[in-house]
This record gives structure tokens, C-alpha cells and sequence, in this order.
């Protein structure tokens, strides 16, 4: 069952992304050939109009395949014959409605369960949140340059931030806004802490609430996945903490068997936090200036603009085939350390 539920969560997230690039091509009189879901063998098929919807065996990826995007064509509606602008719109597309997707699913979770106010719960004795003055029901707005709007927010600075460092806490007390300067200070298990405790629990929202919650909980999201990428390039992060596929249907797995002892809702809510995660995680990745990938083509797009003339197609997608080898590859390692994980 845990596989299903892996399965459906990942063909939500890439139809919603392909539906992204397909609608706008149709918006802009594009010929879509193929808009499938999957990779390799097509096991289903249904041919509607000019373009062909099929189910693919393997259940990761998908496409939606334009008239003229790798090739030249004649043909007025085609990709390649269209202005740069309409091919940038139909490129950008594709993650833009990741994001939309994690804008609507969020707004289905605070809807049910409010968001996470950064509100803290108490500090810790001995160190600066404590000896600053801060207490338990403050609100914190700032840290550092960074405007805080929910408490994951926070937890993510302290992740960071992990060696020591000073920072301006402006937070809210009875109306009234203070600002602290504090120095984190090195706890039992070595790492440097402000010394807050916990959050204060979920604030249940209004209808605008909810919408404007919503909007940071996606800003939370691509956020955090650049500060991982970074964090990655940097080596604060190693090829052990990153996951493909393989890791992330067993990360699905454990998480619905964990949340059935709770009741559906709560499998529910869980799962739909985990596709926020996913799609958003997926709209970034995307936009990354990677050659195959929707950056990537976006690059060449920008060239093109600023040029005012096309890159020649064939030195563009030999660049796009590179890459796409690079990524290939990158993922059989990624999913090999995954299958080692498990063992």
C-alpha cells in the first residue's frame, strides 16, 4: 500500500508539472504531440486531437512532447517558431505549477490545522535567549535580516547557523516590539544554540489567513531547498543526506505506517505535507541553469532574448544531451547510496 501511495504522490506531482508546460503551449498555439506520464514502454495510449495521453511502465517522470522542440520545423505551431518569449512562458511553466501545487496543498493543511506561529515555547537556562529576557509566549519577527513568519523558520536559521555566531532577535511581547542582540553559545551536544525551546503550537487561521499563510509555507519551501543546495556545494551537507527516488518512497513508506496508528486524517495531512515538500523541492530543482533541464533551456532562452538571435539548435542540444547524461548518471549513484541505506 505504502508503494501506491508513493506512486500516486509522485504521478500528481509530475502531471501537475507537465500540465504546467502543456496549457501554456496550447495558450500560445503550440502543437502538443505526446503528453504522457511515466518513462519508457507506453502501456496505455489514447490519441485526442493532435496529441497522444499514455501511461508509461516506469512510474517516474513524465513528458509533454511539442511539435519542432528539439528539431527544426515549417510548421507555424510549432515550438521552435514560436516568439522567445511564448517559449520562455511554456518552459518557466512547468515549475511555476509545482509551486502552484504546493500553494494549494498548504492551503488545504492550515486550512485544517492552522499554521505554526513563530511562537516559543520557553528557553533553555544558562543561555542568551534566557539571559536576554525572553520568555515563553514570544513572538519572534526577525532574525537577523530574516523576517520570521512561521517557526520552521527559525528552526532552519539554528540548522544554518551551526557554528558561532551573533544575531539580532526582534520579537513581540504584549503589543510591544523588542530587539536583542544575542551570541549563540555551545550546548552539551557541541552545537551552538540561541537557547529557544520548541514552538508555542498551531494557530488556527481565517480564510485570508490561510491564503497568506500559505504563501509563506511555499516561500518556507523553495527556501529551504536552496539553503540545502548550498549547504551541498559548500560539503556541510554529504551524499548520504541526499535522497532519489528509492530513498524518498521508503521516506513515504515509514511516514504512512507511522501516521496510521494516529487514524486516516492524520496519514492524510502527513502525506499532503510531504507532497509540498516534493513539488517544491521539484519547481526549484527544475529552474536550476542545468543543461536538459528547465533552467537550463531557460539560459539559452534568456541568450536568445538578449541577442535578439536563436543559439544554434544543434550546439544547444548536444549541451542539453551532456547534461542530461550528467544527470543520468548522477541519479544511478543517488539511487545506489539509497538501495545501500536500506541495507
Amino acid at each position: 500500500m505504502k508503494i501506491v501511495v508513493a506512486i500516486i504522490i509522485f504521478s500528481l506531482i509530475i502531471i501537475f508539472h507537465e500540465l504546467g508546460h502543456f496549457s501554456v503551449a496550447k495558450a500560445n498555439g503550440i502543437c502538443v504531440l505526446e503528453f504522457s506520464l511515466g518513462l519508457g514502454p507506453t502501456i496505455f495510449g489514447v490519441t485526442k486531437g493532435e496529441t497522444k495521453y499514455s501511461l508509461k511502465l516506469l512510474p517516474f517522470g513524465g513528458a509533454c512532447m511539442m511539435l519542432g522542440e528539439d528539431e527544426s520545423s515549417e510548421d507555424e505551431r510549432a515550438f521552435g517558431n514560436k516568439s522567445v518569449w511564448a517559449r520562455m512562458a511554456v518552459v518557466f511553466a512547468g515549475p511555476f505549477f509545482n509551486f502552484i501545487l504546493a500553494l494549494v496543498l498548504s492551503m488545504v493543511i492550515i486550512g485544517c490545522v492552522g499554521y505554526d506561529a513563530p511562537v516559543i515555547a520557553g528557553v533553555s537556562e544558562g543561555f542568551p535567549a534566557e539571559e536576554a529576557g525572553m520568555q515563553a509566549g514570544d513572538k519572534i519577527t526577525k532574525l537577523g535580516n530574516e523576517t520570521i513568519h512561521i517557526y520552521r523558520e527559525i528552526t532552519m536559521y539554528s540548522l544554518t547557523h551551526s557554528e558561532q555566531s551573533t544575531v539580532d532577535v526582534t520579537y513581540e511581547r504584549d503589543g510591544q516590539k523588542h530587539t536583542v542582540t544575542l551570541t549563540t553559545k555551545q550546548g552539551e551536544d557541541g552545537r551552538y544554540m540561541l537557547g529557544i525551546i520548541g514552538s508555542g503550537g498551531r494557530v488556527r487561521a481565517n480564510a485570508w489567513e490561510v491564503v497568506k499563510y500559505s504563501v509563506f509555507e511555499v516561500k518556507y519551501w523553495i527556501v529551504t531547498t536552496i539553503k540545502s543546495l548550498k549547504m551541498m556545494v559548500t560539503g556541510r551537507v554529504s551524499m548520504n543526506d541526499v535522497s532519489g527516488p528509492v530513498g524518498i518512497v521508503n521516506t513515504i513508506g515509514d511516514t504512512y505506517e507511522q501516521s496510521k496508528t494516529d487514524g486516516w486524517y492524520y496519514v492524510f495531512l502527513n502525506m499532503m505535507n510531504i507532497s509540498i515538500l516534493l513539488t517544491a523541492n521539484l519547481g526549484v530543482m527544475n529552474l536550476l541553469p542545468i543543461p536538459a533541464l528547465d533552467g537550463g533551456r531557460l539560459v539559452f532562452l534568456i541568450i536568445e532574448a538578449i541577442r535578439g538571435k536563436k543559439v544554434d539548435q544543434e550546439k544547444e542540444g548536444f549541451v542539453h544531451m551532456i547534461g542530461l547524461f550528467i544527470l543520468l548518471a548522477l541519479m544511478v549513484l543517488i539511487m545506489a547510496n539509497d538501495i545501500r541505506k536500506l541495507f
